[in-house]
């Protein structure tokens, strides 16, 4: 018998995440492994009237060509996608695949590379989320990523549904309270001028006057739980110390330190991983700017698995992306080929004032938003 969690995930995806409508494109993109969410959703949007595409992918193949591709090919971009990046009304990505180390032997200049070749695409995609392309990404649990969370099958599809209250009789009904009590909290900071983060081995100020905070409530990403908004591009001052592992393409980055000076990371350090680090920040004009800076409000979610999808959304969290905007909507104008999150525990010695004013400490909002 099929996990009816599936079946109760796939509902929520097609009918409150993309709120998919009769005569949508819809494109499903993921692993094979995740087959038996992609035919659920494709199901569930067929009855709804949507004409639906799929993208399988296989595993390997992204790990033959960062080994295989000379410089050409890794600077070439397909046709199909321009052609995706362009089309559809709606995407929904899948992750989770056979191997999440798959890319961690890859030289760290070819992945600098292809994400300068693709930096068009990636912008093309990030101005139409929010605007006229909706788009979600969630998680199909797989061994791999179980592993990474130290956790077995059964208790990472455990963690994975719970995450997104799927063990819940009405889902939709439980992210709709959700969205309601964040889009207070987006209500007060959206009249404010500046944000001050402090924690340990942090201290970071930045202007927010006119940008616009968004309610992560399940429409983008899915499980979800996050507020976030886009700093003024040259007002970030100060420094910062990520408490967890960043990882990009299953490569980990340990004991990240940014210091940044009129919007720029001006000093950057790790103690394992500084190579991909300044690789990354030296991607293009854009990939020393912060894109994003965010709170996380998923406070079931407590434990940190190497995911972001699930990490950023950590209750007593904060993070912060370099490089491109998430979605144009916040009024950010950063422009980059990467975008990528990094985290900052909260929950000791933290605190966040708007105008001067304290409303978070130790990893929670102390103030009554109304």
């Amino acid at each position: 018998m099929a996990d009816q969690r599936i079946k109760k995930l796939a509902n929520l995806l097609v009918n409150y995440s993309l709120k998919i409508k009769k005569g949508e494109h819809l494109l499903i993109e993921g692993y094979d492994i995740s087959q038996p969410l992609i035919k659920a959703v494709y199901k569930e949007a067929i009855k709804k009237g949507a004409h639906v595409d799929t993208k399988i992918m296989l595993d390997g193949l992204k790990e033959i060509f960062f080994k295989e591709a000379n410089d050409d090919q890794i600077e070439h971009v397909s046709p199909y996608l321009k052609f995706y990046s362009e089309n559809y009304d709606a995407r929904l990505s899948l992750w989770g695949g056979y191997n999440e180390k798959s890319l961690s032997n890859v030289d760290s200049k070819k992945l600098k590379k292809r994400s300068a070749a693709t930096r068009d695409i990636t912008i093309k995609v990030m101005e139409r989320m929010g605007k006229d392309q909706k788009w979600c990404g969630t998680m199909f649990p797989t061994n791999a990523s179980a592993q990474e969370a130290n956790m077995s099958l059964d208790e990472y599809e455990d963690f994975v549904f719970e995450a997104g209250l799927l063990d819940t009789d009405n889902p939709i009904g439980e992210w709709e309270k959700i969205s309601k009590e964040q889009e207070k909290i987006c209500k007060f900071l959206n009249t404010k001028e500046t944000l001050h983060i402090v924690s340990k081995d942090t201290d970071l100020k930045m202007k927010i006057k006119g940008r616009k905070w968004i309610n992560c409530d399940g429409r983008l990403n899915f499980p979800d739980g996050e507020v976030f908004t886009t700093p003024i591009e040259d007002s970030v001052e100060g420094h910062i110390r990520f408490s967890y592992p960043g990882i990009y393409s299953g490569k980990e980055i340990k004991d990240i330190r940014l210091e940044f000076k009129e919007g720029k990371v001006i000093k950057a350090t790790a103690s394992k991983g500084e190579d991909l680090l300044h690789a990354l920040l030296d991607t293009d004009d854009g990939s020393k700017v912060l894109g994003e800076i965010a709170i996380g409000t998923n406070y079931g979610i407590q434990k940190f698995t190497k995911n972001m999808l699930f990490d950023e959304k950590i209750g007593g969290t904060v993070h912060a992306a370099l490089g491109g905007v998430p979605i144009k909507e916040t009024g950010g104008k950063n422009e980059s080929g990467i975008h990528w999150d990094m985290l900052c525990d909260m929950k000791e010695e933290g605190k966040i004032y708007a105008d001067g004013e304290l409303f978070y400490k130790d990893g929670k909002f102390i103030k009554e938003f109304k």
